[in-house]
This record gives C-alpha cells, sequence and structure tokens, in this order.
C-alpha cells in the first residue's frame, strides 16, 4: 500500500487496487494510514500506533521512593546483564551471592535516595539482633536481601524471612520492609510462597508492610 511502483503499467494496477481496499474500509468507517495502519474514520491523529509503541517502552517517571525502589528491584535483572556481558577485555562482574545483589543494589539506589545505611542493626528479637542490609530512614523502608545457595538453603529461606519480620517489626523506624530473593539457579520449588508473607505483620504495637520479590538470573 506504501510503495510505490516505478514500472507504469504497475503503478497503474496499484494505484486500483489501493483505491479498491480505501473503498472498502470506507465503507466499514475505517481509514487506511501509511506504516499499515487501520483507524475509525475522524480519530485523531495523535492516535498514531507507533507513538503509542513508543511511549509504552518508555517507563513512566517514578513519582515516589517507594516507585522508584520498585523500579530498581523490578529491574535487577535487566542491570546484571551488561555487567555479566561486558565488552571484550572488560572485567566481567558475576552475581552469586548476596553480597553481589547488594552492591548493585545500592549503586542504583544511591542516586535517587540521598540517606540509604548499610547494614544497621535492629533492637534485639528472641536473645539477638540481626542487621539490615538497607535502611532508608526518611521512608521507613528496610530492603532485605536473600540469595538462595542451594537446594537445602531453598528450603529454609521462608523460616529465615519470617525470624527477619519479626526482628523488623520491632524496629521503630520500619513500617515497610521489602525483602528480595535472588534465585540465580531456581532452587525455589514454590517461589509463590514466599509471598504468602506479603501484607502487614504486627508485634505488639506496631506494624510493618512485607512485600517479597523473587528474582531469577
Amino acid at each position: 500500500m506504501d510503495t510505490k511502483p516505478v514500472d507504469e503499467a504497475e503503478f497503474q494496477r496499484w494505484k486500483e487496487g489501493k483505491a479498491r481496499i480505501e473503498a472498502v474500509l470506507a465503507d466499514d468507517g475505517l481509514r487506511y494510514y501509511r506504516h499499515g495502519r487501520v483507524l475509525p474514520v475522524g480519530r485523531a491523529a495523535e492516535s498514531d500506533h507507533v507513538s503509542q509503541v513508543a511511549a509504552r517502552m518508555v517507563p513512566a517517571k517514578p513519582g515516589t521512593v517507594d516507585e522508584v525502589v520498585l523500579v530498581v528491584i523490578q529491574g535487577l535483572r535487566r542491570a546484571m546483564h551488561p555487567l555479566t556481558y561486558r565488552r571484550k577485555g572488560a572485567e566481567t562482574m558475576h552475581f552469586v551471592n548476596e553480597y553481589d545483589v547488594q552492591d548493585l543494589l545500592h549503586a542504583l539506589l544511591r542516586p535517587w535516595v540521598v540517606d540509604v545505611r548499610a547494614e544497621e542493626y535492629t533492637p534485639s528479637y528472641a536473645g539477638r539482633s540481626t542487621r539490615m542490609d538497607f535502611f532508608l530512614p526518611a521512608h521507613d523502608l528496610v530492603i532485605e536481601t536473600k540469595c538462595v545457595r542451594d537446594r537445602s538453603h531453598a528450603k529454609a529461606v521462608g523460616d529465615e524471612l519470617v525470624l527477619d519480620i519479626a526482628h523488623y517489626a520491632a524496629h521503630p523506624g520500619c513500617k515497610k520492609l521489602w525483602c528480595v530473593v535472588y534465585d540465580p539457579e531456581h532452587y525455589l520449588t514454590n517461589p509463590e510462597g514466599l509471598k504468602d508473607l506479603r501484607g502487614d505483620h504486627r508485634k505488639s504495637d506496631r506494624s510493618v508492610e512485607v512485600k517479597v520479590f523473587v528474582v531469577h538470573k
């Protein structure tokens, strides 16, 4: 429809065929536009299909810190790719443990969040305290990371998170706990089961909102 033939005879057949198609479309209240777009007659030009696709490919600008952290977490695997497969001669990075994931997460957060505190201790719970991976005090948000080491550890991750939730619920500055479970080798047999931990968890007069994200390689 869009490419006009050079040959005069072919051009005439192309012109007649195009006119027939346009007439059939018009009978149904439609109109043909370049690049294969067929739209209802009277539809505004901003309905351009190409523009709509391009707009969907551009992520919306985050409006809150929660949205920033969500984009960072959901984009971790994509962020790992160019560092794992670097250009020839450059040293590659391998994300095989919690520290690797934490370093990448920290680097991605710092341009967006002024105060990111790493490894701050929680108040004592059941006779011991623990260290938070990241604490964003201005936003009452704690981020905890787990890296599934093997199949045996995969069975224990849920219990570890339950204990972590109890610790963080005792922290006066933690109102939101986002748990990032990195499972590069797919050792978790039921990753959706961990998401059952999502929701509000109460301890005494405190409450913490929990979200769980499972990230694969």
